[in-house]
């Protein structure tokens, strides 16, 4: 609390600095909710287990924002990264703790026909699913290292939406091309076996906006440069379609992975790809995601195929210039198997009841 109260001072107090300086802009929003799990897993073995719970948590976020003039600005989000998502859950007797830390920050410029900006950008994941294929094609993999699923939105909850990196985007032949070069991670060091100065966790992400009538086409690739914290060098390219219909509002998703490599005797050796259809129409929004993956990194091969589906209805009780107050109920259901060669499939579901109560102002 003493942490929370010192930013927000900091924060007024720079909000009313001299007129020679940029005016700094709050916003933000404050959220509770409620969650039910009811989860399913069955082992090859066959042994099934079951499990419940339900908790309340909850989450504050501020947003600064800052123009610089003549195109230059800075933004940036305080939030807590102590737990997925920044979503503290009540602990006993309310003795949880609840710091908030810069999460993103990001300055830059915005020019007639280019921008470019630096620091720990927003990547806009629940939109957009290449990097939750690329580091979790593999069930368990990736920089988080727990069982986490390619369908289960985890670079926006595990990873916070963001990644360090420098973003440069320019209008060319009647659309925006965007890439951004990503540092990862900071791992290399010389006195480790096949690591050397430039060989940090880089990857290059672009993608190219551009429309056919009416219709909003976005071709992207990724690329890990080097390689990333567990060692893996993975690629991913495919696109999305953004179509408008009537007042909604349709978008298809499809992307590729694959990783090939051997590093420090561990070997990479699978492909996957991942779908999504989203819908979008006024307080509705719903999508479906099916991620299938062939790992053919060990002895034995194993499929991995996971289904994801979330659904959620926002229901707006006030709003105005200032803020809004609404209720959001949301399910979201997973159902997720794997199984190699010659075995039994094995499957762990999760079914999920929420309900937000969200404040912005």
């Amino acid at each position: 609390m003493k942490k929370m109260l010192s930013l927000a001072a900091m924060f007024a107090v720079l909000s009313y600095a001299s007129p020679a300086s940029a005016e700094l802009k709050i916003s933000g929003d404050a959220a509770t909710r409620l969650r039910d799990d009811f989860g399913k897993a069955k082992t090859a073995a066959g042994v099934t287990t079951n499990t419940q719970d339900q908790y309340f948590q909850y989450r504050v976020r501020l947003k600064p924002s800052a123009d610089l003039g003549d195109g230059y600005f800075f933004k940036g989000l305080i939030q807590n990264e102590g737990v997925a998502g920044g979503w503290q859950t009540i602990a006993a007797s309310n003795t949880e703790r609840n710091s908030l830390e810069v999460s993103q920050f990001y300055f830059g410029r915005n020019l007639a026909n280019s921008h470019y900006s630096l620091g720990r950008l927003p990547l806009g994941s629940l939109d957009n699913p290449i990097l939750d294929l690329t580091l979790y094609a593999i069930p368990g993999t990736g920089p988080q290292g727990s069982k986490l699923y390619a369908v289960d939105t985890p670079i926006a909850t595990n990873h916070f939406d963001r990644l360090f990196g420098f973003n440069y985007g320019v209008k060319l032949g009647g659309g925006e091309l965007n890439a951004v070069l990503v540092n990862f991670d900071n791992l290399s060091s010389t006195a480790t076996a096949n690591q050397g100065l430039l060989n940090d966790g880089y990857g290059i992400t672009a993608n190219y906006k551009t429309t056919l009538g009416d219709v909003t086409v976005v071709p992207q690739a990724y690329y890990t440069i080097t390689r990333i914290s567990d060692g893996r060098r993975p690629y991913s390219f495919g696109g999305q379609a953004f179509i408008p219909v009537g007042k909604s509002k349709v978008a298809l998703s499809g992307f590729y992975t694959a990783n090939k490599n051997t590093y420090q005797a561990t070997n990479w050796d699978y492909s996957g790809y991942i779908f999504r259809v989203k819908g979008e129409s006024g307080p509705v929004t719903a999508w479906v995601d099916y991620n299938r993956t062939k790992d053919k990194s060990a002895a034995t091969t194993v499929d991995y195929d996971n289904l994801f589906v979330w659904g959620s209805y926002k229901v707006n009780v006030h709003e105005a210039a200032t803020g809004s107050f609404s209720i959001t109920p949301t399910l979201r259901y997973r159902a997720s198997g794997s199984q190699a060669v010659g075995a039994t499939k094995a499957t762990n579901d999760l079914l999920r009841t929420e309900v937000y109560a969200t404040v912005t102002f």
